[in-house]
Parts: C-alpha cells; structure tokens; sequence
C-alpha cells in the first residue's frame, strides 16, 4: 500500500471513528440529555442511558489499551463492560464519563493516525487482530450504541 493509500484509509477510519458521515458523533448523541432521565429504562428498552454511555466508554477503554498494551486484560464478559446501576452514582458521574470517552476516543484516533503503527500488523496479543480491526470496531461499536442513545433520548422526551 502506498502512503497516499495508507493516509487516506486513516483518514477515512478516523471519520469513522468521530462520527463523521452517516454515523452521528457523539458529542451530539449526549448533548443536553436531561439528568432526571440518564437512569430511567422505559418498559421494553434493555438499557438505560447511563448504562449505554458507561459501556460506550468501557469498551472503548478496552478496545484502546487492548491495541496499545500487550499486557492488557480485558474485563470480564459480559459483566465487566456494563455499569451495575441503572442510574448514575452521583451528580457528577455523567459527565466524567463523557470526558473519559472523549480523552480515550482522542487517543484511540491517535494511535490510528499514527502511521510508525501497521493498521494490519497483528497485535501480540489476542487471536490475529489488528489495529485496522480494532478501530473498525470502535466505529461500529460506538455507532451502534449511540444510535440505542439517540432513540431512547427521544423516546423520554
């Protein structure tokens, strides 16, 4: 791959990654959702949206360290990326969770950005991923989820 080619594909995933296009970025998706609601699970909705946001922000965490450390251990499946409340622990929870995304997410699109990185060399760790596959995933994953967010914002509205 030529470095105008590799450029362009970073280029590409890092607008992925920020929500850029058909994906709604995520500053937009947590934007004035009101606190009162952060915690409520309306009747047939799986999760709440703190539940949504602290996963957003688990996975993210471990999808960054898992690409940059070969030490990292994962959290337990499924357990150790969901929140164990329903509602924020306190007033201030929801937004250092947003701050802690942001930071982990400028990181992430650093490390991508980066090209002294091989986005298909694969990682010591895992079973053959690679960093090309890792930020695939984080722009599908947060894509996914924030969507969940957005329609359960406009659902408690």
């Amino acid at each position: 791959m030529s470095s105008d080619e590799s450029a362009n594909l970073r280029k590409q995933l890092l607008d992925a990654i920020r929500g850029h296009q058909a994906h709604i970025e995520f500053s937009a998706a947590v934007k004035d959702f009101p606190a009162e609601l952060q915690g409520v699970k309306p009747g047939g909705v799986p999760h709440s949206a703190w539940q949504l946001l602290e996963h957003l922000r688990i996975a993210q965490s471990d999808i960054l360290e898992f690409s940059r450390n070969p030490k990292h251990i994962s959290p337990n499946w499924p357990e150790g990326y969901w929140p164990g409340t329903e509602a924020p622990p306190n007033a201030r929870a929801w937004t250092e969770s947003v701050a802690a995304f942001e930071r982990d997410r400028k990181e992430f699109m650093a490390l991508v950005a980066d090209p002294k990185f091989d986005l298909f060399q694969r990682f010591t760790l895992g079973e053959g991923q690679t960093l090309l596959r890792e930020a695939l995933l984080v722009a599908s994953h947060n894509s996914y989820h924030l969507g969940q967010l957005v329609f359960l914002k406009k659902m408690l509205a």
